[in-house]
């Protein structure tokens, strides 16, 4: 039996979100139009709203309803330095540890040639131009520790390097609480080559 066409446009459609395959988009088109009219309905709106009044901050290139963010707009925030992150949620996490105080730029995304990702997909000429706009003193390369994100982190450095940019990675080592003994072995090597005096 095939389903009607707005009912396989739909479970098409959600099939887009990461994660879901044909059975979780099937799962969840029946859910919504079986169980939760009223919430598909909000997610509808939702959704359609924030594609029109969500675009992208004209410093740090994360979402905004604005052209220039809250957080770039805050004179409270430490103008000299530039942390680059992939994603706006690894922007929430450093904001959640109350240690960095500085600016932001998100790439949205990493360098993947395989995937077709290159430098114009993560907006490297936006970044080269805020890290050499005469305020910011040093970019902090705040990239994940896969081999995209490390792969990102060393190409950025290098385009920042040449131009006289300071550049800085995050620390990688031991987590809070964790014990040697569960720690694997690439992350106490990491650990002990960047040890610190104290």
């Amino acid at each position: 039996m095939k389903n009607p066409p707005a009912l396989e446009q739909l479970i098409d459609s959600l099939r887009c979100l990461p994660g879901v395959g044909p059975k979780s988009a099937l799962r969840i088109a029946y859910h919504l139009l079986q169980r939760d009219r009223n919430g598909a309905t909000k997610l509808g709106h939702s959704l359609e709203n924030a594609l029109q009044v969500l675009g992208h901050c004209t410093l740090c290139n994360n979402f905004s309803e604005t052209g220039i963010c809250a957080l770039c707009d805050s004179e409270k925030r430490e103008s000299g330095q530039l942390c680059v992150v992939e994603m706006p949620t690894d922007l929430m996490m450093m904001e959640q540890t109350h240690s960095y105080n500085g600016m932001y730029f998100v790439l949205m995304g990493r360098l993947s040639p395989l995937d077709g990702v290159g430098p114009k997909e993560i907006h490297l000429d936006k970044l080269i131009k805020r890290a050499q706009d005469g305020v910011v003193k040093e970019v902090i390369l705040a990239t994940n520790y896969t081999v995209e994100g490390e792969a990102t982190a060393h190409y950025i450095s290098e385009l920042l390097k040449t131009r006289g940019v300071a550049v800085s990675r995050i620390a990688r080592g031991l987590p809070m609480g964790g014990e040697i003994e569960y720690v694997d072995s690439g992350t106490l090597a990491q650990a002990i080559l960047e040890r610190r005096a104290i």
